[in-house]
């Protein structure tokens, strides 16, 4: 099983959305999958109407992307991939270490993928652990059509340093009472109110590599 985590959000910026499709599709996603330790990818599109509009997801083992191999990447990559780089709106980069995998063994991403990161403050980390393992995880699997949960802690690149990846059978999970009961409890409430950062989105599972 992967224990890590490449996490990276796109903007095409001025690149044609055409092409910016079949660059990633067909050469920037299948070249990671070269790299030793990078076991899977996935992207995903935004249905949240939230920028960036595109993420992908990497499957890595420890220092998969320290490697020689990964860093090799950039430079070994086509004119068109450096070109198309160059025009990119956002490339935003992040590395993760997995903490915890709870729920089904999906053979790849549900149909929508609810991505929630934070940091709190360091007093409140031990607290925010139990409440995920304690209560927020149970209450979130409870919820029909609530399919897996992995959650990770940031290793490199600028964001909230826990991530957590809810995958669902379809948005309309997020609409139901029981997400609204696991989403409004008083624990929850004084964790999130008290972080110094979140982040949360939604994407629809756009294409698997690998």
């Amino acid at each position: 099983m992967a224990d890590g985590l490449l996490f990276a959000y796109t903007d095409p910026g001025r690149v044609p959305l055409d092409e910016f499709h079949d660059w990633y599709d067909n050469e920037h996603g299948p070249a990671r999958l070269t790299v030793p330790g990078i076991s899977a990818g996935y992207r995903f599109r935004a249905l949240d109407d939230v920028a960036p509009p595109w993420l992908a997801i990497y499957e890595t083992k420890a220092g998969a992307v320290d490697s020689p191999e990964y860093k090799a990447l950039g430079p070994s990559a086509s004119a068109r991939g450096k070109a198309v780089l160059s025009r990119l709106g956002l490339l935003d980069r992040r590395v993760y270490g997995q903490v915890s995998f709870d729920g089904a063994a999906l053979e790849r991403p549900g149909p929508v993928l609810m991505i929630v990161s934070i940091s709190v403050p360091a007093a409140l980390e031990d607290d925010t652990a139990a409440w995920y393992a304690q209560e927020h995880i149970p209450r979130l699997l409870a919820v029909p059509g609530w399919q897996r949960i992995r959650r990770y802690r940031l290793t490199a690149g600028t964001a909230p340093a826990w991530l957590s990846l809810h995958d669902l059978a379809s948005a309309d999970v997020l609409d139901t009472p029981e997400y609204k009961a696991a989403a409004s409890t008083p624990w929850r409430n004084r964790i999130v109110d008290s972080a110094l950062a979140r982040e949360k989105r939604t994407f629809g599972f756009h294409k698997s590599f690998g």
